[in-house]
């Protein structure tokens, strides 16, 4: 976990003398002085926490600030060490999250493939509701290396996140490469946010790229009710920030008063969104499951596949079913406009262009279906 994972705390005092660093870096990559805290992620159209940042802490020292600590450990050679402390620390909780809440966990690309970190992610086994926040402190020039890497956790049920969005190294060029499934917002652009046309705008902008790559953006750093309404009013969908709730043991809520002012806001419409022409379809949990229900139900077209945390994977037919041959279908948001999903549509290989879609939301749970032909038609229709 790195320096990002201070949670935006001020610094602390200065840092240990230099000799004293090796014998604290050594207790600490034991675990030893090591907590963590939860920062909650929320849900703007519903007032629900679902989500938690994992972020590291250090108790047991005189010296607490997160940034010292990991900056020393990269100037000492043991950034993967304590990274790979800070990570184990943070998943010790993991058996208690709440239902339908997603764990994120900050890691330096540069570490991924470390042994140290990966040996985490082996322990863990199955990553279904982790979410790996790629934290960029030092540029990047290629993702090539990392990608037997990535598609491992993205095999093992770990979504992939790129952390501070339009800051620092994070630019365009790397979110295209990462095809990220979370984009997390810089807080430099989301301060003010209410009083800057431009920082909306390249927030709605970026809102539109996520919705193309099938990702989710979440503003952090949100720290004035202001700021929070007018993410609320551009639709951003999750947010998270010291006037929601600062970090804290494992698992704090938000007050209900705000999560009140929040459900009860009319949610943000488009002319004519997803929505709109959602449907329920039959769902399994297998592709073996599936074959069973085509085989009871002969009129059956298709079968949505849910994985792990009510995560749609896949809509099955009955020869995809019986072969248990499972490619990942595209997803959209419940609040997605019909004109962006069918371009997207669009874009998919001739073979699968017409399948339905899948629909999330906020959260990434599965909501239904939405069917080309509706879709369509939705379209087509007077004031559609």
């Amino acid at each position: 976990m790195s320096s990002p994972a201070a949670g935006g705390s001020a610094p602390g005092a200065g840092a240990p003398p230099g000799p004293d660093w090796e014998e604290l870096l050594t207790a600490a990559c034991r675990g030893e002085g090591l907590a963590a805290a939860y920062q909650p992620i929320v849900d703007t159209a519903r007032g629900t926490v679902v989500g938690y940042e994992a972020l590291a802490r250090f108790p047991g020292y005189s010296e607490k600030n997160p940034e010292a600590w990991f900056s020393a450990a990269r100037a000492h050679g043991r950034s993967a060490e304590l990274e790979s402390a800070a990570l184990r620390t943070a998943l010790a909780a993991r058996s208690t999250l709440p239902p339908n809440c997603f764990l994120t966990l900050n890691v330096s690309p540069e570490l991924l493939t470390a042994e140290e970190i990966r040996s985490v992610w082996r322990s863990e086994g199955n990553l279904g509701g982790i979410v790996v926040e790629l934290t960029e402190q030092t540029p990047i020039d290629s993702y090539v290396g990392l990608e037997p890497d990535l598609n491992q956790l993205r095999a093992a049920g770990a979504l992939i996140a790129v952390d501070d969005a339009g800051a620092g190294y994070a630019g365009l060029r790397h979110l295209l490469a990462l095809r990220p499934s979370l984009i997390k917002i810089d807080r430099e652009l989301i301060q003010d946010v209410d009083r800057d046309e431009a920082k909306r705008a390249l927030i709605e902008m970026l809102g539109t790229f996520a919705g193309r790559v099938d990702a989710w953006i979440l503003a952090e750093g949100v720290e004035r009710v202001e700021e929070l309404d007018a993410l609320v009013s551009l639709g951003v969908p999750l947010v998270q920030g010291y006037y929601l709730a600062r970090p804290a043991p494992s698992w704090a809520g938000i007050d209900l008063d705000l999560a009140h002012r929040l459900a009860s806001k009319p949610p943000v419409t488009h002319k004519a969104a997803i929505r709109d022409v959602l449907e329920s379809a039959t769902t399994a949990t297998t592709a073996a499951l599936a074959a069973e229900a085509f085989a009871g139900n002969p009129a059956l077209q298709s079968v949505v596949l849910i994985g792990d945390h009510l995560r749609p994977v896949a809509v099955l037919d009955p020869v995809a079913a019986g072969l248990g041959m499972v490619s990942p279908g595209m997803r959209v948001n419940l609040d997605t406009p019909l004109s962006e999903a069918l371009a997207r549509s669009m874009t998919r290989a001739a073979s699968s262009r017409f399948e339905p879609l899948l629909v999330t939301d906020n959260a990434g749970r599965y909501a239904g279906v939405a069917r080309m032909e509706r879709m369509i038609t939705a379209l087509a229709a007077p004031g559609g």
